[in-house]
């Protein structure tokens, strides 16, 4: 498959080059800045030393920042099913878009035809595992908002990206704000992490506060019509697919 792109290389990567099978991973970001200009020059100073493998702009271009051998500095302090600091072992795409701090929009149709293209070519040249795609809010519950809930994940989805529940919306929403008991809730938090989802924060002590922002996180990827850190027996129905799906 041939993409079209242009090349604006950030010096933030490991010099060390990795193989093609430590690659897993693919990590969806918003770029959370005002404009496209102070993103690109951001991501290719040297401080504040953070880069992406890619940057789909706006108008669907797509910009080669760090070619994909090497390890770019996007992931940060993250986990994925147990597996810690996932720059060493995923791809990391930014779309640009001012993010919730300044200004959260849509992500253009352009924007999202080259994010499909672009994922589908990675999918397939490095195996990527439909479980293994994520947004930065999966792997850091505790610090990050991006891509957020205007994030396409269904549509993705219908495009073989990723995965989704793919309940019933009229089914779901008859369970929204329904109570569930505490062995629900526990069952929901277990197949959190069966999910993916980290159990435990490096920023927050306090459990039950960070026991929100996880659900929170996951709200945004596979309820985003409703995010306020509650379980509910939608919550319920959805998490219990999600667990026989992987």
């Amino acid at each position: 498959m041939k993409i079209k792109t242009s090349l604006n290389y950030s010096p933030n990567f490991d010099l060390k080059k990795r193989k093609k099978k430590q690659i897993k991973f693919l990590i969806f970001h918003y770029t959370g800045m005002k404009s496209e200009r102070a993103t690109i020059n951001r991501l290719t100073r040297v401080q504040p030393g953070v880069s992406s493998h890619y940057l789909i702009k706006r108008n669907g271009e797509i910009i080669v920042m760090v070619p994909e051998l090497y390890t770019a500095w996007h992931a940060g302090v993250s986990e994925w099913q147990k597996k810690k600091l996932l720059n060493k072992n995923s791809i990391g795409i930014e779309i640009s878009n001012p993010g919730h701090q300044i200004g959260y929009k849509n992500f253009s149709k352009k924007q999202i035809t080259s994010l499909i293209k672009l994922s589908k070519y990675l999918i397939k040249k490095y195996n990527i595992k439909k479980n293994y795609i994520l947004g930065h809010s999966d792997i850091a519950p505790d610090r990050k908002l991006d891509p957020g809930e205007k994030f396409p994940w269904e549509f993705l989805y219908k495009n073989k990206i990723g995965i989704w529940h793919n309940l019933s919306k009229k089914k779901l929403i008859l369970f929204r704000k329904k109570k569930v008991s505490a062995l629900e809730s526990s069952f929901f938090m277990k197949n959190l992490k069966k999910l993916g989802y980290p159990s435990k924060s490096k920023i927050f002590k306090n459990q039950l506060k960070f026991n929100k922002l996880l659900i929170k996180a996951f709200q945004r990827r596979f309820r985003p019509k409703m995010i306020n850190g509650k379980i509910d027996q939608e919550c319920l129905l959805i998490i219990n697919k999600l667990a026989n799906i992987i």
